[in-house]
C-alpha cells in the first residue's frame, strides 16, 4: 500500500524554510515576488518568440494592478520601463516603445543652485539685495533717489518683521551701506523714514453698519413686557403640534 501523507520531521521543516532576507533583493517591490520570478523566467526563455509572448502577458499582469489606466499610452510606457528595469536590463524583447538604458536611469540631477546673495542678513531676503544690486546701475537722479527710499522703507519694514519693535534709520542706512557695497550712503543724509506705526499698520475691514455710523440693535429677550397693560403674555405648549 502506497503511503498517502509521509511525516515530516519538525527540524528539517524549519532548516528549509526561506526567509525574505535570504532572498534576492526586489527591484520593485511594490509588485510582488510572484511578477518578480515571472520576469525572471522570462528572461531565461531562449525562444525569442516566446519570449516577446511572456513579456506581453507580464505586462497585462503589471496593468491589472491598475486596470483604469491599463490602456492609456503614457501607463503602458511607464510599464514596460519599469519591465526592463526589474529584469535588471537582461530581458531581449521587442518593446514599442525605446529601451532604457542603466546609465540614463543612475544620472543624478545637478546640483540646485539656491540664490544665496548675502545671507548675513536673512530677514532681509534675497529680492531687496536684487533691487540695490538694480539701484546700483541707475544713474543719479530723482527716480534712483525714490527707489532708494523704497527700498530703505522695505528694509525697516522686514526689519521690524522679524526683529525689534522699534528700530533707528541709522541701522538701515548702515546696513543699505553695506550690502550696497558702499555706493548707497546715506548715513549723514537728513531725509527719514517711515514712522514704524505707518509700517506695521493693518488695514481692519469694517462692517457696513460700522462704516454708516448705525449701531446694531440690541434684542431683548423679555420681547412680551412691551404688552399692554404691562402683563406678560404667557404660551400654553400645544403638545399637539409636531
Amino acid at each position: 500500500m502506497i503511503e498517502k501523507y509521509k511525516k515530516e520531521v519538525a527540524n528539517d521543516v524549519v532548516f528549509n524554510l526561506e526567509y525574505n532576507s535570504e532572498r534576492q533583493r526586489l527591484i520593485i517591490p511594490e509588485y510582488g515576488r510572484h511578477l518578480q520570478k515571472l520576469i525572471d523566467q522570462a528572461t531565461a526563455i531562449e525562444d525569442d518568440e516566446t519570449r516577446n509572448k511572456a513579456a506581453k502577458y507580464i505586462i497585462q499582469v503589471m496593468g491589472s494592478l491598475n486596470p483604469h489606466l491599463r490602456d492609456v499610452p503614457d501607463f503602458q510606457h511607464k510599464l514596460w520601463d519599469q519591465l526592463f528595469i526589474m529584469s535588471d536590463f537582461k530581458l531581449n524583447v521587442e518593446s514599442p516603445y525605446p529601451i532604457p538604458s542603466r546609465e540614463v536611469l543612475e544620472l543624478k540631477p545637478d546640483v540646485l543652485q539656491y540664490p544665496q546673495n548675502f545671507p548675513k542678513y536673512r530677514f532681509y531676503g534675497n529680492n531687496i539685495k536684487y533691487m540695490i544690486d538694480v539701484a546700483n546701475k541707475w544713474e543719479d537722479g530723482e527716480m534712483k533717489t525714490a527707489l532708494i527710499m523704497v527700498i530703505a522703507n522695505h528694509m525697516k519694514k522686514s526689519f521690524l518683521s522679524w526683529n525689534k519693535d522699534t528700530v533707528k534709520d541709522d541701522v538701515i542706512f548702515e546696513h543699505l551701506f553695506e550690502l550696497s557695497g558702499g555706493k548707497i550712503n546715506l548715513l549723514h543724509s537728513t531725509e527719514e523714514l517711515l514712522n514704524t506705526t505707518d509700517l506695521m499698520r493693518t488695514n481692519k475691514r469694517m462692517s457696513n453698519k460700522t462704516a454708516s455710523g448705525v449701531q446694531p440693535k440690541i434684542q431683548n429677550n423679555n420681547k412680551n413686557n412691551n404688552n399692554k397693560g404691562g402683563q406678560k403674555k404667557t404660551f400654553q405648549k400645544n403638545n399637539n403640534q409636531k
